[in-house]
């Protein structure tokens, strides 16, 4: 699969029920072993297992929309351990699984996949026009 949104989140930009800049945005580390993403019908972070999320969340900050395009901070993910990580899954925190919007499905950067030992992982987002996505 390719870098994409999650159809419900395209929709909630559309309808101003998302803000990149105000909402509580974070990132976890994904197993596609244990999850296959279903862009088109996957809505909230409870449509992924807990056993499929790797490392994370972390909370993203210096969020900005330069251009159209979502970017913020490159950020770390700390002592990582576990199983393969092939993807990077952005959701709206709302403080209930049942309710968090998943954004963005990211499995094309450099780095993936990566097999955790132990150690730090630095997600860098791109810096090129398109950030972390363009709408």
């Amino acid at each position: 699969m390719a870098n994409t949104l999650y159809d419900a989140a395209r929709k909630r930009f559309l309808e101003g029920q998302l803000n990149w800049q105000t909402d509580t945005i974070k990132v976890f580390l994904v197993d596609t072993g244990a999850y296959t993403p279903q862009t088109s019908t996957h809505e909230y972070l409870s449509d992924i297992s807990s056993s499929a999320r790797i490392a994370g969340p972390v909370t993203l900050t210096s969020k900005s929309t330069v251009g159209g395009a979502a970017d913020a901070a490159d950020i770390t993910f700390t002592s990582v351990t576990g199983a393969s990580i092939e993807a990077i899954v952005i959701y709206k925190d709302t403080s209930s699984e049942a309710t968090s919007p998943l954004i963005a499905y990211i499995d094309t950067a450099t780095g993936l996949p990566i097999t955790p030992n132990g150690g730090d992982i630095i997600v860098t987002w791109d810096n090129g026009t398109n950030k972390i996505f363009k709408l």
